[in-house]
């Protein structure tokens, strides 16, 4: 008998192909996000779940003593109670290594957009404002070659955003992570650096690392007026790694040039929102990995660790707080 899955979201075909020959399936189908409820109700009885960052609770996991894997669609696993799935011995996977390069693309375009205010002075074109009148002073940007970045955040998109920062833009790297990677020292020419110095010190900051209670609000408004005046910030990490009030502040008083924004405390972000009204703020609606080839390979990884999960393997990606429970 095969065991049993709930997919979550729509998948691509050859994805839903591949589970369909190691599991007996059920799949939501719709373009809107599946209710709480109804997920809660279709994966009673199921071995596996495959989701999109679904809200893993000690409530959801009590109600569901068949369930053996939840395999994440992202590469982001802060929905996941890791201690609930701990209390439960529900494994937990996610899709690394597959969105890497995809992901640091998207951040050195929001560096290039921010830096040479490409969004603001695209509209400014297209309203008619660009006249014999205009003054070159007046469409300034900021150089991104030879500049200095600091990335906090040194994991496998971090490395790749630190590739493309020395051997494309020939920019000095500053890095800080939990532990120094001197190999990577060696190999790109950067430096391990405080926090503190780091914001001193750099043109752009890029923050690239997961959101924990440690990291929750990391950047702060003490962190923020540490960094240069002329600096701009780049978030593609979570958005509640800054504490958004304090960014707000900063970038209303004139603190910080501008900020590249993929990522928001409150998402879909509010309307009303004052990052959105600011000239000097890139804003995009969390689109890291959003390329149909990125988002198809980790829809195919999650399913790879789904079945092996629920046919007595041990999948490829389990969350490293989980990695007790693997057998």
């Amino acid at each position: 008998m095969k065991p049993k899955v709930f997919i979550a979201r729509p998948v691509p075909q050859e994805v839903e192909n591949y589970i369909a020959e190691h599991c007996e399936y059920r799949i939501w189908r719709q373009k809107e996000r599946i209710p709480a409820d109804v997920l809660l109700e279709e994966t009673k009885n199921v071995d596996g779940l495959l989701a999109a960052n679904p809200a893993v609770t000690p409530e959801f996991l009590k109600q569901l003593p068949q369930l053996k894997i939840i395999s994440n669609t992202a590469v982001g696993y802060d929905s996941f109670d890791l201690e609930a799935m701990k209390e439960y011995g529900v494994l937990g996977t996610h899709t690394p290594y597959v969105l890497d390069e995809t992901v640091a693309d998207l951040a050195f375009s929001l560096i290039l957009a921010s830096a040479r205010r490409v969004p603001e002075l695209n509209h400014y074109v297209k309203q008619g404002n660009w006249t014999k009148k205009t003054q070159s002073s007046e469409i300034f940007g900021k150089d991104v070659h030879h500049a200095t970045m600091g990335i906090v955040g040194m994991g496998r998109i971090g490395e790749k955003i630190a590739r493309r920062a020395v051997f494309g833009f020939e920019m000095n790297v500053l890095y800080n992570s939990n532990t120094p990677k001197p190999e990577l020292e060696e190999k790109y020419g950067m430096e391990y650096s405080n926090l503190d110095s780091l914001l001193e010190r750099s043109d752009f900051v890029v923050l690239i690392l997961p959101l924990t209670p440690s990291t929750r609000h990391m950047i702060g408004k003490e962190q923020l007026e540490r960094m240069k005046p002329d600096a701009i910030l780049v978030n593609c990490a979570r958005g509640a790694v800054v504490d958004e009030e304090a960014l707000i502040e900063a970038l209303q008083q004139g603190k910080l040039r501008g900020a590249g924004l993929d990522v928001f405390e409150q998402e879909p972000v509010d309307p009303n929102n004052p990052l959105l009204k600011m000239d000097n703020v890139v804003a995009l609606p969390h689109i890291g990995s959003a390329t149909e080839n990125t988002r198809n390979a980790m829809a195919m990884k999650a399913a790879e660790n789904l079945v092996a999960g629920v046919t007595g393997k041990v999948p490829d990606n389990v969350v490293k707080e989980l990695k007790d429970l693997v057998k």
